[in-house]
This record gives C-alpha cells, structure tokens and sequence, in this order.
C-alpha cells in the first residue's frame, strides 16, 4: 500500500515538472520572441512606417485601452464568433453524423461538402452582403461557412475510423436512428470530433476578421483593422493583430486543450 502510494507521489512530481519545464519553455520562447522584435524594429532593417515595435505596440494597445474601444470591440466580435462557432457546431454534428452513417448521403452531400470546403470564407462576403446587407446576419453567415465544413469533416471522419463492432454491437441491443447517432456514435467518436471543432474554430476567427473588414459599422476587431489601415497606423494594427493572437492562445488553453485531454484520458491515450 505505501509502495503504490509512493509510486503515485512520483507521478504527480514528475507530471508537475513537466509542466513546469514547459510553462519555462514556452516563456523563455515569447521572450526572445519580443526582443527579436523589438532588435529587428529599432535597427531600421524594416522601415518604421510599416513597422513597428514591441514597445510601441504598447503604447498603442495602451491608447485603445483608454478611449474605451478596446473592449466594446473585442465584446462585439467575441458575441459575434460565438454565436456563428454554435450554429456551425449544430448544423456540423448533425450533418457529419449524417453523412459518416448514411452510404447515400455520403456519396451526395458528401462530396459537396469537400468542394465547399475547398472555397475560402471571404468568397461568401459577397453573397452575404447581397442576402443580408451590411448587417449582423451577413457576419454570422461568413462565420457559419468558414467553420461548418471543418466540424462536418471532422465528425464524419471520426464515424469512418469507428471499429465496426461499436456499430454493430450498438444495433444489436436496439440502438437505431438519432438514438445510435448521438448516444453511441458521437461519443465513440470523440478525438476526431474535437479535432473537427477545434479547425472550425480556427476558421472562424478567420472567416470573423474578413467579415468585419467589411463591415465597419459597430466598433469590432476587425474595423480596428480597416481603421488602423485607413490611417496608416501601423503600432495599433500589430497591436489588434497580437489581441487577436492572443485571444486565440487563450481560447485554445481555456477550452478545447483541457477538453482534448479529458478525451484523452478517458480513452486511455494518455496515462
């Protein structure tokens, strides 16, 4: 007994100073990172009007911060992203679920979806724009058609790479329908699923940031983009650029790194 539950003491020291190595790693990395930057900014190898530095990046981030647009800004894309990143999601598992069980559907919606894939977010501003206008609606679309193929691809994998013997042992004790779809065949399916919905959410920041370029009306992310463009302000654009940056860092450790793991864990990839 005090064998195994020093066993399980080393363990947890070990896990703990690996993570620690890392947190040291990853710090160490953005550190030189910034001096690199701030180096390559104050030699003059790039012009400063279409550079800028570290430093002045602060400055800038600092300015925004106190006029108060800052935060209504990453408010409003936030709000935006969220809602478009649900409805893919719905639409997505649905669909992908969908194709990954259904032979014909696979052969017909399913090769349409890995054209559609093929097409960048920005080629549906247009339509968006024509449908809907200037509004929330036409952002919410572009976002929607950025990241419902990632997530449809994702999960329709994740049904392919199902052993057989889940299906049919499913099947065999009455599983059939939206019942084996949603209750034995997405959980099974998990890993590939996350991966599916992390690439959507990828693409959704994108999708987001080239819709709102075009739509400068409320104050978002991406009209500080366009606005910092229009006025040639290069500290505030490297300083959207580095929220947007980090806001998807954060994101990515907040939720679907911890969500990766617990799948992880629970299907005995990691100890």
């Amino acid at each position: 007994m005090a064998q195994s539950i020093s066993v399980s003491n080393l363990s947890k020291s070990r896990a703990n100073n690996r993570l620690w190595l890392k947190l040291v790693r990853q710090i160490g990395f953005y550190l030189i990172l910034l001096l690199v930057w701030e180096g390559v900014a104050r030699a003059g190898i790039i012009d400063s009007y279409v550079f800028a530095g570290p430093i002045d990046v602060t400055k800038s981030l600092l300015h925004i911060v106190q006029n108060g647009v800052f935060f209504s800004a990453i408010q409003t894309s936030i709000i935006r992203l969220l809602v478009g990143y649900f409805i893919s999601i719905v639409i997505g598992i649905s669909l992908g679920l969908l194709i990954g069980l259904n032979t014909y559907v696979k052969e017909t919606l399913g090769s349409l979806v890995t054209g559609l894939q093929a097409i960048p977010s920005v080629c549906w501003i247009p339509f968006a724009i024509i449908w809907y206008g200037l509004t929330e609606s036409a952002i919410n679309f572009v976002v929607v058609m950025g990241a419902l193929f990632c997530i449809i691809v994702g999960v329709e994998a994740g049904v392919k790479n199902l052993p057989p013997v889940y299906l049919k042992a499913a099947r065999n004790m009455g599983a059939s329908g939206i019942n084996l779809a949603f209750r034995v065949v997405l959980p099974a399916a998990l890993p590939s699923v996350i991966t599916g919905l992390r690439q959507g959410w990828a693409f959704a920041w994108r999708s987001l940031m080239a819709a709102e370029l075009f739509n400068t009306a409320r104050p978002s992310l991406g009209s500080l983009l366009e606005m910092s463009r229009t006025n040639l302000d290069v500290p505030q654009l490297f300083a959207v650029m580095v929220t947007i940056l980090f806001l998807g860092i954060l994101f990515d450790l907040l939720l679907f790194g911890p969500l990766e793991r617990s799948v992880s864990i629970r299907w005995g990839f990691k100890p």
